[in-house]
Parts: C-alpha cells; structure tokens; sequence
C-alpha cells in the first residue's frame, strides 16, 4: 500500500510570535501561538481553509482514465440531485422524454427552470454557483453560452490541477468496481497514474445480488460457482486480494441496505462479507468502508436520482465489528435517525470509524448536527467529511460549504474549552485539522496503514 501522508499546507504558514513557544511538527518548526476567545472564529477558519485534506469517497476517475471523469456544466446541471429537483419543479415533465433529451439540452432546461425562474437556494444549485463563483463564472447569466466556452477552452490536466487546489484536496479515493468492462479495460491495459487519484475496491456489484458475478467472474478466469463453496471462498478471495494489489486499493467499500442482518447465514452478501472480504482485509491491512442504508430504485423512472433511504438496525453492525476486531470498519450512514447509534457504537469499539455525511446527509443543518453530535462523543476520532462527488467540479462546492460548518461547530466546541480554562494553541488547531481531514487511513498510533 502506498505510503499515505497528508501534507498540511497549514503546518508551511508563518505564525505571528505572541509569546508562544516553538513547537518541532516534523521538518517545520511551528508557533505554538496561544488562541484568544475574540480570535478564535477567524484562527479556526483560517486552519481549515487551509488544511489539506484526504476525501476519502468519490466517484471521480484518474484523468488517465478518459470519459469515466466526469466534468465541465453540462455534468454539472444533469447530475441526477438536479435531475430530482429538476423534475418537481416541472411535474408535468415527463421522465423518459427527460431521458431522452441530449445532455446539453437537459442541463439548458435545468438551468432555466432552477437557476433562471427561481431563487437557488437548494443546497445543489447553491453549490453549483459556488463551483461558478470559484471559476469566475456568471451566476447571474441567462444562458449556459459563457460556462461552455470557458470549458470549451480549458486543458483537463491543468483543470484538474486548479479543482484540487481550489477545494483543498491533496488526493481522493475513486471508486473502482472491478467488475465494469470499462474499468477492466482500463486496469487490464495499463494507464499512468495520477498520484492524487487514489483506488478503492467498491464491491457491491461482486456481493450484492450474488449469483450475478458468476459469470464475470468466471470470465476473468476465477474459477466460481453460484453455490458458495470452500473452492469458490478461496477464488473470491484471490479475486479480492489480486484485484487490491493491482489497483493498489486503499479499502474495500460495500454499500448495504437499511435491512442488513448480520448474521445472516442464508445471505451470499454477508457469507462473502464475513468469509471473504473481512479475511483479505485483515491479511492485506486494509479498511472495509460500510455505507449503510441506501434503498435502491425506489423510483425507477428517475434513474440513478430514484433510491432513497431507509433506517437500519445497527446492533447488525455492532455484532459484526464485535466479531472481527482485528478488521478496521469505516462506516457512514445515509438516515438521519442512525447517526447517533452510530456515535454510540463507534464509544464501544475501537476498530470503528464513522466518515462523513453521505448523500442525503449532505446538507449544511445535517452537516452541523452530526458534526457537533461526533465531537461531543467521539472528539477528534471520526472523518469530518468526504464529497461524494461525482463530477469535478463538485469538489470545490463541497468542500468549500463543508469547511465553513465545520469551523462553526469546532469554534463551538474549542469556545467550551477556553471557558473551562485550558489552553488552545494553533498546534492545538493544526493538529485536530489533520485529525478530521485524514481521510480515516491513517491507524490510531498514527502510522499510514
């Protein structure tokens, strides 16, 4: 596994001498600077707007990797939060003619109906015009003409240099289904890789709904059959450990919906969970990222906009962390109401770490309420965020929004400190910084696993 250390661009800024001491954080000699009550918001900002970060899920590719990047406004305005959006706005906008509709035609009418004729206010066309406002962009144009030249113009390299530097990330985990034909295309031939594009192995199409790999499977010469015996554990686990080397893959992520049962023996998903996926992971040193709670296709006309969530039992969970706690669990959510169980959970078991807000929990008030809850609970021990995104340019919007919650509810918690008389310093800062923004690949002890 590559070795993972996240360069703070904080841990490089001068420091004002009030009286504090010098502090040695590896090669740089920091000002361990004393925060004041008054100071402290504009110190907290400034630390996190800084602080570079590991987003730990998205569904970008390496540019290598051609059309699977998704970005530019037409990706923008057709991302299918839009789309939802788009739809009840226009009830009388039928969804296969919707479908059917060239991309920049769809994205012309989003823009019109979500931008143009009404307020933006949603979270996604705020976001939007954040990614515009970065870019230098019109908020207030009438047409998409002017975003469509600009992008028109610009080389995807250099792009993607100036979107990571304007959201902050220092490298992101893709998400890689080894069992897409274009992925193994681009795997099985071989591509330069960009050291900020990280893998992770996403195994839903391998696990859920088995036994539809078997074919795949079979076809990339794995010797399985539909019936999970002692022969095709073995197979599925040299696919796991053999896919994992080649991508160089920093997890393995599942998603699993809100009925999860473990433990299930008449379930193939949670048989290969625990028989599989689990074993390589442990042998291999690498985290298995839950994602619980996703109910998919609730409405199939909306495509990839119409799952929904769902409420899970997540004492499921506790018995499978309990099992194998010689495995490290980074686990999100997607309901609101299982955010707090997971807070207790991760109290009771130290291999567990809750990451970000997904999805549907990507909102600024649900940002700050789970935020806040993961502090009071768990300090500094949890993934303050990840984008989920899955175009380019969503990375600056969501991070930039992300960021501002994220130093409120810290400048809350850093302000109790202070009242109680203990000392914050900028180190104090610096340091739960990189805490929150890691990405969660980093072990306890603080070593890169």
């Amino acid at each position: 596994m590559a070795q993972l250390k996240l360069a703070s661009s904080a841990s490089q800024a001068v420091v004002e001498d009030r009286g504090g001491c010098r502090k040695e954080h590896g090669d740089v000699l920091m000002q361990e600077t004393t925060i004041s009550i008054s100071s402290l918001p504009s110190a907290v900002r400034a630390v996190l707007e800084r602080t570079a970060v590991l987003d730990i899920h998205t569904h970008l590719f390496d540019p290598s990797m051609g059309s699977m990047l998704l970005w530019g406004v037409d990706e923008m305005l057709t991302y299918h939060y839009l789309a939802a959006e788009l739809f009840r706005a226009r009830p009388d906008l039928d969804c296969e003619t919707y479908w059917r509709l060239p991309p920049a035609a769809r994205a012309d009418l989003a823009w019109q109906e979500l931008f143009v004729r009404r307020a933006p206010v949603s979270e996604v066309c705020t976001g939007a015009l954040t990614v515009f406002q970065a870019l230098g962009l019109d908020p207030n144009a009438e047409t998409l003409q002017e975003a469509r030249a600009f992008f028109r113009g610009v080389r995807l390299e250099q792009h993607v240099d100036r979107v990571l530097r304007l959201a902050g990330v220092e490298r992101l985990c893709m998400t890689n289904d080894p069992l897409d034909p274009d992925e193994q295309t681009a795997w099985a031939s071989g591509f330069p890789r960009d050291a900020r594009f990280l893998a992770a192995v996403r195994l839903d199409s391998s696990l859920l709904g088995w036994p539809g790999a078997v074919p795949r499977l079979r076809a990339m010469g794995y010797d399985v059959e539909e019936a999970l015996s002692g022969m095709t554990m073995a197979e599925i686990r040299r696919f796991l450990e053999e896919t994992c080397v080649r991508m160089d893959a920093q997890y393995f992520a599942l998603s699993l919906p809100p009925e999860f049962s473990y433990p299930e023996p008449q379930s193939p998903a949670v048989n290969l969970l625990t028989h599989a996926v689990a074993p390589v992971a442990r042998q291999l040193k690498r985290p298995v990222a839950l994602m619980i709670g996703a109910r998919r296709g609730a409405n199939p006309a909306l495509r990839l906009a119409g799952d929904s969530v769902g409420t899970a039992d997540l004492t499921a969970l506790e018995r499978l962390v309990c099992d194998f706690g010689d495995v490290r669990w980074l686990v999100t959510t997607l309901a609101r109401e299982n955010t707090h169980a997971l807070c207790v959970a991760a109290r009771k078991f130290k291999n567990l770490t809750p990451f970000g807000c997904w999805w549907f929990m990507n909102n600024p008030s649900l940002i700050r309420e789970t935020t806040r809850m993961r502090l009071e609970m768990l300090g500094f021990t949890f993934v303050a965020q990840h984008s989920d995104a899955r175009v380019l340019e969503h990375l600056i919007y969501k991070w930039s929004h992300a960021r501002k919650i994220i130093a409120e509810v810290l400048t809350e918690r850093y302000a109790a400190l202070l009242e109680t008389g203990r000392r914050v310093t900028t180190a104090d800062l610096e340091r739960d910084a990189r805490a929150l923004f890691d990405g969660g690949l980093v072990a306890p002890d603080g070593r890169a696993e």
